[in-house]
């Protein structure tokens, strides 16, 4: 009971500490705006010259996901035993990590590609680590007493039993990383968010919607593959 009143009286206090203004954000003056960048935005540029840009950087976005997973699957697992290595790189945002990669790498999408990488080898380390932890120990205490390798008894003992959870969780990132390249384009790393960015900073709508479709249509595409992949290991 004292958690519940506890937690009550921390959301009203952000309640009063925040200052929301709610009267400005439903006036008549903020609606007509909303209603007229929303109208903007139904129009779409369909120009074949624009749909051969976005589609180039379509395929950049998905490729900047799919290789900082793949990266991220190597690297977690090699971090496993090394938690505090994998807590640092999970609590750095990808924004974070894209800033520092930035001025290293230059911009484009390598340093997405890196960030990406980075704050998902973490989130992904921890994961497996769990997961190795909940295996059943009887098939690897079993090798073990007749003098195998640990990495044979990874590879034959525990890796079949946690494989599926590692095949899910990975699909599990790679649609966050679909979402998080998108995002860190804004900021320089090429793909769907560099040109979002571009054009949204000359307020040119048509252009703007018809890279929000295509991002909508490559989390659905992604979210549909990961789909069919868990139906079929399942």
């Amino acid at each position: 009971m004292k958690i519940i009143f506890i937690i009550a009286a921390l959301v009203i206090a952000s309640f009063w500490s925040l200052d929301l203004q709610w009267a400005q954000f439903a006036s008549s003056t903020a609606m007509q705006k909303m209603g007229r960048f929303v109208l903007e935005l139904l129009a779409p540029n369909f120009e074949a010259v624009f749909l051969q840009k976005l589609w180039w950087a379509t395929l950049e976005t998905l490729a900047m996901s799919a290789l900082g997973t793949v990266l991220a699957v190597v690297f977690g697992l090699m971090i496993v035993r090394l938690r505090f290595v994998a807590n640092v790189l999970r609590s750095i945002p990808e924004l974070i990590w894209v800033t520092l990669l930035l001025i290293a790498a230059g911009l484009g999408p390598m340093a997405g590609t890196l960030a990406l990488a980075l704050h998902t080898s973490g989130v992904l380390g921890r994961l497996f680590a769990e997961a190795i932890e909940n295996a059943e120990a009887s098939p690897a205490m079993a090798l073990r007493t007749n003098g195998v390798s640990e990495a044979k008894i990874f590879c034959y003992a525990t890796l079949p039993q946690i494989m599926p959870q590692l095949v899910s969780y990975t699909l599990y990132r790679w649609e966050n990383n679909i979402r998080a390249a998108a995002v860190l384009g804004v900021v320089g790393a090429g793909g769907l968010g560099a040109m979002l960015s571009y054009h949204m900073s000359l307020f040119q709508m048509a252009e703007t919607s018809s890279v929000l479709l295509a991002m909508l249509a490559l989390v659905v595409l992604v979210d549909t593959l990961s789909y069919l992949i868990r139906r079929v290991l399942g």
